[in-house]
């Protein structure tokens, strides 16, 4: 029986980089949605250049109990990415993905970031309990996120169906708030997750001078492994409706993604602009906000479905919060077109 106090947590070394892919084997297979955690020497390559902190925990005789890692996104201001939790069914109960965290992020308030942002499967409360005690909180919910195709020994999906996921964010640091310019559709409800998860960012008013530029300019990331795709914009403009619903039938009538999320940039004030200029039958719906990857700011994520059955009823949270933001999700959807 393992105890508490046998277990230590470091970090991972470069030349034990072959232990997370074990870990990963061993608790999804072949299905986990990321290659380079598959590769030994990509992950060691990265520990090298300090985009990966791994986070292990082990017993003495040097057996391996979980895992986390701590990912430092391009783009992303001092702000780092927690995932890739692994938990050996020797150590499940005994709080290891917690501590792990909490070893993570310990080194991450000494290093001067601001926060930890993560996702937590909804389809059991565990992992987001966990968050909630270190004192994160929900800041969005993707649904459909997790492919069928993915499976791992804490959750099996029997039914293979799409799965969701929280996004937490955990405030570290205190740092100088950023403008955020959000639709009034919306601004309820991200005034409250500003006010739950210490987001640095403050919701302002649109200057009187702004111009909205003619095109709109962004990019599509396909996540062929997800069979879903993510539409990045970095500059709304009069013409983003008309621009980003043609992007999204061509997704899923010519490429059938299942999904489509869309991020907007919520340092941009003609963001506002345009999006309060939507008209009813504008296929996305709300799903949250978090750092933007793209610019040092805050997006705000909206989904679209394709026929996908996101068993709604399935989703699980955790807290009051978690569960009226859900209930928010829900309602915003949109019927598929």
């Amino acid at each position: 029986m393992v105890e508490d106090s046998d277990v230590i947590i470091r970090f991972l070394e470069p030349h034990e980089s072959e232990v997370l892919v074990e870990l990963i084997k061993e608790s999804y297979g072949e299905s986990y949605d990321a290659d380079w955690v598959y590769d030994a020497e990509k992950i060691a390559e990265r520990i090298r250049n300090n985009t990966l902190r791994s986070t292990i925990g082990q017993l003495n005789d040097g057996t391996i109990l979980g895992h986390m890692a701590l990912m430092v996104e391009e783009g992303v201001e001092r702000v780092i990415h927690a995932g890739i939790a692994v938990v050996r069914d020797a150590a499940r109960g005994h709080h290891l993905f917690e501590r792990l965290k909490r070893f993570g992020s310990q080194w991450a308030t000494e290093a001067g970031y601001l926060g930890i942002f993560s996702e937590a499967t909804a389809a059991h409360p565990y992992s987001q309990k966990a968050n909630i005690k270190l004192g994160a909180h929900e800041t969005g919910i993707l649904l459909g996120w997790i492919p069928d195709t993915v499976h791992n020994n804490a959750a099996v999906n029997l039914e293979g169906h799409r799965q969701s996921v929280v996004l937490f964010y955990l405030k570290l640091n205190h740092g100088d708030l950023r403008n955020m310019y959000v639709p009034k559709k919306y601004y309820e409800m991200v005034q409250k997750i500003l006010e739950v998860s210490g987001l640095h960012a403050v919701i302002a008013q649109v200057p009187t001078n702004v111009t909205v530029p003619n095109e709109t300019i962004f990019s599509i990331e396909e996540k062929v492994d997800h069979n879903s795709a993510i539409i990045h914009v970095t500059e709304p403009g009069k013409d983003f409706t008309e621009a980003i619903e043609s992007a999204r039938v061509t997704l899923m009538t010519n490429k059938r993604r299942d999904a489509v999320y869309l991020d907007v940039p919520l340092d941009l004030p003609h963001t506002e602009i345009v999006l309060n200029n939507q008209v009813s039958d504008f296929s996305f719906s709300f799903a949250g906000i978090f750092p933007n990857q793209l610019r040092h700011g805050d997006v705000l994520r909206l989904q679209a479905f394709n026929g996908v059955d996101l068993h709604s009823a399935d989703i699980v949270t955790a807290s009051d919060h978690g569960r009226e933001l859900l209930e928010y999700v829900i309602a915003d959807l949109r019927p598929d077109r």
